[in-house]
């Protein structure tokens, strides 16, 4: 290390032609210091240097002229100095190391950090600094190097003698922050200084960092407090974050509780305190500082509640066993269901042979699908209308919700912030509820009063979509054919997996509409509702919302275009019609029903055009891809951080 900052400061300084026992002549005498004031009285600044001590430093083995540059002869006038500029000799040490191509190995002056790449650690630190407030050259008497690391006796920051050190850190920062330091001194977080045998607590550079010192109104400084709170509350910040508050909170909300806003910035104490905003006596008047108003039943609400603890959160923990054995169920079945389906078509394949140099190979082949010049119309254009609205709205709401339920993801981070922000996420998130809503329960108010008009409708018959005995024989018989122990069963108008499909939407726009109600009506509802509705209502929205997109985009993704005999695309809901004889292949009994009663004909129209046809592909290609995107950033957060 010696070697490549001598070699930096070979390149960049003049060399001088003197060694330090010169300049020790003076500043080695202990006591030296000029006076400050303009007629040579008042107070002196002390220029005594402890050479020993400062030998011992990670600059021990440099000369006084590797950073003080401008110096040429002793004795030297004070008025031609410069400051030091420490920032670029540590990046031309990372310079110079690449130029080399040499492995650095620790030093008393850099260390190397593996997870990046060989970087040296102080290069990086470097960097983080110049990217801090305390670099910003405008703020008057701000921070630079040597107010936290001194000028001549550096140490590592783990050694006690450092200025840097851990515990040394609050009398450093106190410095320029005297009223922080003040509020620190008499919070909990100063028992492991001042009182060590208590116990370890937090110190400046553990919550604010050593060198990515951020102004404190900016969300970058709540992400990172956040996340360095969470190296010892790590159990607090994880269900912090899987809030209202949190998430919110870490994508750029200002108006909801962050966590200064409950526990102080370095006022912290126990909530056992009577001085804490968080103590029983105090913690109404807490909460009424965003919930104006507000009554006790908001003291029910649990800001740092789980799923995993019953004696404490009795209505989270059932809520969250509830649905998450739900989700696996339903999971478990259906992707087995997919995968099954799968094998079974592709093994279905005809197997043709081929002969070359008097060897036969098999290879199998997909069965070329039958067409005739006539499509059966199966849904009218207000059914596929009240479709599209469905997919867009999904689509939309999955893009923001998700964002919201992953904040600390990267993608969800960035998408927020280029599309507005948090506050237009939830405008939007809950216009597309809303569409979303309307599309559902108008579609059955419309079905409903149809039915009422049709006296002999036959509400278990084949054109209902109430699951029926039927559909349980199917579903066996679907399942022996996919074992290969019996014959594909013949299906109807619809078959069972559709009537999951359709009653699965009821389902979920029942338990999301609900809670999506109840949190988007908060402010009202806190005054009649206990607050622990609203943690429940959060859980049920976020793991119902996870089940929707697991399967819509996976499930019925497979059951309608990707199974082999579908695949790559089917096109009814955007045309409206299958060819005729993919009917008969696909809804063999609703066919010949029709057929023998005569109505068949009146469902029978021409085939879209090639135009009509390429533009259906194109649409129905682009809403597959906008899907399987969507589903890949909901993995991305669940691999992180689980259903939420």
């Amino acid at each position: 290390m010696l070697a490549i900052l001598l070699s930096v400061a070979s390149t960049v300084l003049v060399a001088k032609d003197f060694d330090d026992k010169e300049c020790l002549d003076c500043h080695g005498v202990k006591g030296y210091a000029v006076p400050t004031g303009k007629t040579g009285h008042g107070p002196t600044r002390p220029l005594d240097l402890n050479y020993p001590a400062m030998q011992e430093s990670v600059h021990g083995e440099l000369q006084c002229t590797t950073c003080h540059t401008d110096i040429e002869k002793v004795p030297h006038k004070r008025e031609t100095l410069g400051k030091v500029d420490c920032v670029s000799c540590h990046q031309d040490l990372e310079k110079a190391r690449v130029k080399k191509k040499e492995e650095i190995k620790a030093s008393r002056v850099g260390r190397i950090k593996q997870d990046t790449g060989g970087e040296l650690d102080v290069v990086i630190q470097t960097v983080k600094y110049k990217n801090s407030i305390h670099a910003n050259r405008k703020t008057k008497d701000n921070a630079n190097c040597y107010s936290c690391h001194t000028a001549h006796y550096v140490y590592l920051s783990t050694d006690v003698r450092s200025l840097s050190h851990r515990e040394n850190s609050p009398e450093m920062c106190g410095g320029c922050h005297e009223k922080a330091l003040k509020e620190y001194n008499q919070s909990v977080h100063v028992i492991g200084v001042k009182r060590p045998w208590l116990g370890d607590s937090a110190t400046c550079t553990d919550c604010h960092s050593s060198h990515e010192v951020i102004g404190s109104k900016v969300l970058a400084a709540h992400r990172l407090v956040t996340k360095n709170c969470g190296n010892c509350h790590e159990k607090e910040v994880s269900s912090y974050m899987s809030t209202t508050h949190g998430q919110l909170a870490w994508l750029g909300e200002d108006k909801v509780a962050r966590c200064v806003d409950c526990h102080s910035g370095h006022k912290t104490h126990k909530k056992d305190n009577p001085l804490s905003m968080v103590n029983m006596a105090n913690r109404l008047e807490t909460c009424q500082e965003c919930h104006e108003g507000a009554n006790e039943g908001i003291l029910l609400y649990r800001p740092h509640g789980n799923t995993s603890e019953f004696d404490k959160y009795p209505y989270m923990y059932i809520t969250g066993k509830v649905m998450v054995a739900i989700v696996i169920l339903v999971l478990l079945f259906f992707y087995s269901h997919s995968m099954l389906w799968f094998y079974r078509e592709y093994k279905l394949r005809t197997i043709k042979w081929y002969t070359d140099n008097s060897r036969s190979i098999p290879y199998r082949v997909k069965p070329e699908k039958k067409h005739s010049d006539k499509h059966f119309q199966r849904f009218k254009w207000y059914w596929r209308l009240n479709h599209w609205v469905l997919v867009l709205s999904v689509m939309v709401l999955t893009l923001t919700g998700m964002s919201v339920l992953y904040a600390d993801s990267e993608w969800s981070v960035y998408i927020t912030s280029v599309l507005g922000g948090p506050s237009t996420f939830g405008l939007v998130h809950r216009l597309f509820g809303l569409l979303f809503l309307v599309a559902i329960f108008g579609h059955a108010i419309v079905i409903l009063d149809r039915l009422i008009e049709k006296k002999h409708f036959e509400w278990f018959g084949p054109d209902s979509l109430l699951p029926r005995m039927k559909d349980w024989h199917d579903m066996k018989a679907q399942f022996k054919w996919f074992f290969g122990k019996g014959e594909q069963p013949r299906f109807d108008r619809w078959t069972y997996w559709e009537k999951f499909d359709y009653w699965a939407v009821y389902w979920g726009a029942v338990i999301i509409g609900i809670s999506g109600v109840i949190l988007w009506a908060s402010p009202t509802l806190i005054n009649y509702l206990p607050g622990w509705a609203f943690n429940v209502a959060t859980i049920a929205h976020g793991v119902e919302a996870f089940l929707a997109v697991t399967t819509l985009f996976v499930v019925h993704f497979f059951n309608n275009h990707f199974r082999p005999s579908k695949f790559p695309l089917d096109t009814v809901m955007f045309c409206g019609s299958w060819d005729l004889e993919e009917f008969k292949e696909e809804r063999p009994l609703e066919y010949e029903r029709l057929l023998a009663s005569g109505e068949l004909e009146k469902h029978l129209v021409k085939p879209p055009t090639r135009f009509a046809n390429i533009v259906h592909h194109m649409l129905g290609f682009t809403l597959l891809t906008i899907g399987i995107l969507l589903l890949v950033l909901v993995m991305i957060g669940f691999s992180s951080k689980g259903i939420g």
